[in-house]
């Protein structure tokens, strides 16, 4: 079987916690390299994943990356679009964290740079794989709520005290903010159900005390189809609403809670190990049905692992690769028109 080796930008919560052992639970893939310029880090990623290599810069990954098949961005966001064209240069595949790049200009230029190179690339929207949104996208589907009206969505949080942090005290340049961290999932999932979108409306606010981005945010997208998709992100919830509700002309759905996967990964817990990976208590399934008549809904397996299956076949086997760089631009630049519109 080959054996796919990758190098791994950045051991951050994105490196350490999602990609590390995703990529780590991939058969066909072994973590080769971690570059990372934090003491404590590197000796995080030489115990969790005995024989990886560290090294503490990109320019000692590309002054020799032969052997390495695949490059995998996972930085903070303002240097994602530099990496990657980095790579891409280097004609090795790349994969990078959401959000794609700051701007759609960046964005586009990274796709023209791979298509001229004919380099793979995709952008890790892990979200596509949690397990409430796959419930939904089934339901859809099977044509089970009859036609959908309003989508809701949420990431909601209740953090009323900064943590500090680029995401937090960084700048336009930076991507920081609640709108580009949650809202990439947000929009990459409502335009993955209903397609593009004709109008943008936005509200983005900064709520609490010596934060610089913004930590409360709202968007409603109108769809070509006419579904309207209505979309909160929020540190600052102090209760929680539904993580999906989505009404249609027969039924509705609601569910609330987040999957799981990503509280198992940052426990420790890895797929393949005890339990079956991503899956959801029956008290924690969602409702779908009508006013005084719904049922439980048992909620489909998440499955991260996915992405980096589909991963290894776009690069063994010349299949699409999990997620279309070109997906990941369009939410940019519903991004982009959120930004304009919340300045108005």
């Amino acid at each position: 079987m080959p054996e796919i080796r990758v190098a791994l930008v950045g051991f951050g919560l994105a490196g350490s916690v999602f990609h590390a052992p995703l990529i780590a639970a991939e058969p066909r893939m072994r973590l080769d390299v971690v570059v990372t310029s934090s003491a404590e880090r590197a000796e995080q990623a030489k115990r969790e994943h005995p024989g990886v290599r560290v090294i503490a810069t990109v320019e000692e990954l590309f002054a020799d990356p032969s052997g390495i098949d695949l490059i995998v961005i996972a930085t903070p966001n303002r240097s994602h679009a530099s990496l990657a064209l980095q790579a891409i240069e280097a004609g090795i595949p790349v994969v990078v964290d959401k959000p794609f790049a700051v701007t759609s200009a960046e964005a586009e230029q990274v796709i023209a740079a791979a298509d001229r190179r004919g380099v793979v690339l995709s952008v890790f929207q892990n979200r596509r794989w949690d397990g409430d949104f796959l419930t939904v996208r089934n339901l859809i589907a099977k044509g089970q709520l009859g036609e959908v009206q309003r989508f809701e969505s949420r990431m909601e949080r209740w953090r009323p005290v900064c943590k500090g942090g680029w995401r937090e005290l960084g700048g336009a340049a930076d991507g920081a903010g609640y709108l580009y961290d949650l809202g990439s999932h947000l929009v990459d999932q409502a335009l993955v159900l209903f397609g593009p979108v004709t109008d943008v409306y936005c509200e983005r606010d900064r709520r609490r005390a010596g934060v610089n981005a913004d930590d409360d945010a709202f968007l409603a997208l109108t769809h070509d189809s006419g579904v309207r998709s209505h979309l909160w992100m929020s540190a600052v919830a102090a209760q929680i609403g539904p993580r999906f509700r989505v009404l249609g002309s027969e039924s509705a759905f609601v569910i609330h809670g987040l999957d799981p996967q990503e509280a198992d990964l940052r426990a420790g817990r890895r797929p393949g190990e005890g339990n079956p990976w991503g899956t959801v208590e029956p008290d924690s399934w969602g409702q779908l049905g009508t006013e005084g008549d719904t049922g439980s809904i048992p909620t489909e397996p998440g499955d991260y692992p996915a992405f980096y299956r589909a991963m290894a076949d776009a690069l063994i086997d010349g299949t699409p690769v999990p997620v279309d760089p070109h997906d990941a631009l369009e939410t940019l630049r519903v991004l982009e028109r959120g930004v304009i519109s919340a300045q108005r």
